[in-house]
């Protein structure tokens, strides 16, 4: 499985992105697909995941203002992100877990600017 993700880039606070994960390969749609993020000198933290069952999770960071969706038939994991804040710069990656493992994409820089 490889993941590309997409959508980054420098937003002023309040605005919004929307990042996009495709996966190649098949089982995309048995897995569980999230988004993490990892800000300088930071551990990585998750945002949001969403399981196959459409089941999702937030950070309380970014609830009511994050959007995790996902497209079986694209192979695709999309994050919606709004009323952004300085805080959320970093850099995000996602993921899709199966039980035997995980695979990652290769991350998308966000910045916002205050």
């Amino acid at each position: 499985v490889q993941l590309q993700a997409s959508g980054g880039g420098l937003v002023q606070s309040g605005g919004s992105l929307r990042l996009s994960c495709a996966a190649s390969g098949t089982l995309f749609s048995i897995g569980t697909q999230g988004w993490h993020r990892q800000a300088p000198g930071k551990q990585r933290e998750l945002v949001a995941t969403i399981t196959s069952g459409g089941a999702t999770n937030y950070a309380d960071s970014v609830k009511g203002r994050f959007t995790i969706t996902r497209d079986n038939a694209k192979n695709t994991v999309d994050l919606q992100m709004n009323s952004l804040k300085p805080e959320d710069t970093a850099v995000y990656y996602c993921n899709i877990r199966y039980p035997w493992g995980e695979y990652w994409g290769q991350g998308t820089q966000v910045t916002v600017s205050s």
